[in-house]
């Protein structure tokens, strides 16, 4: 059996320590070195060539997606798998954009993460289940919010992004160069069309559609 040389990332010595103790445990598997931020991992990657860096995501000097982007581009054969403790749809999702190989929460199994480290050194990708469940179903809210805004004019929308900034009658009016009342008619038409009833409504299905961060 090939022995797995992986390399550990992370700024919290008790973690790395954990995790090392851990893999000396595992068939097959073995820790080569330890990193403590971003910068001394594209650095060690260099040196020492491993087959999977676990990577955690938030390090001082330079955070794990950065660092994981200049790995995959100067060691595309390198995987990434990330360990975090952010399980956000947002962060996933700029995680796979980064080019990781897996991603996994902290409070995951000593089972799942050497599955995570087995199945990235085979060229697969592996992410948690309900890591993925809450991309795919912020990607469905989004398509249907994207949906509900085809039936809106291009005015609506500009007021109904402004609303979701937290804007008021007068200060939208004012950016858009229409009166407050006509703001107001724009409210009511936008929580017709979008059978909702209150500005927080609006406000959800605007960030769902991606108008507003």
């Amino acid at each position: 059996m090939t022995t797995i040389r992986v390399l550990l990332v992370d700024d919290h010595r008790i973690i790395t320590d954990g995790l090392k103790e851990l893999l000396s445990e595992a068939e097959g598997v073995e820790c080569i070195g330890t990193c403590a931020d971003g910068a001394e991992a594209i650095a060690a990657v260099g040196h020492l060539l491993p087959d999977v860096v676990l990577m955690d995501l938030d390090m001082p000097v330079l955070d794990g997606i950065t660092a994981t982007e200049r790995v995959k581009r100067s060691h595309p054969r390198v995987r990434v798998v990330m360990l975090s403790m952010h399980g956000e749809p947002a962060v996933v999702r700029r995680v796979m954009e980064a080019g990781a190989d897996g991603y996994l929460v902290k409070n995951c199994g000593k089972e799942e993460l050497l599955l995570a480290i087995r199945q990235a050194h085979q060229g697969n990708r592996h992410f948690a289940s309900g890591l993925l469940a809450g991309l795919l179903t912020q990607q469905q809210e989004k398509h249907a919010a994207d949906g509900l805004l085809k039936e809106l004019s291009g005015r609506e929308v500009e007021v109904l992004a402004a609303l979701a900034e937290g804007l008021g009658n007068k200060e939208i009016g004012d950016r858009l160069s229409i009166s407050p009342r006509t703001v107001d008619t724009h409210r009511t038409n936008l929580m017709r069309k979008l059978n909702t009833h209150s500005v927080a409504g609006l406000v959800r299905l605007a960030i769902k559609a991606g108008l507003v961060q």
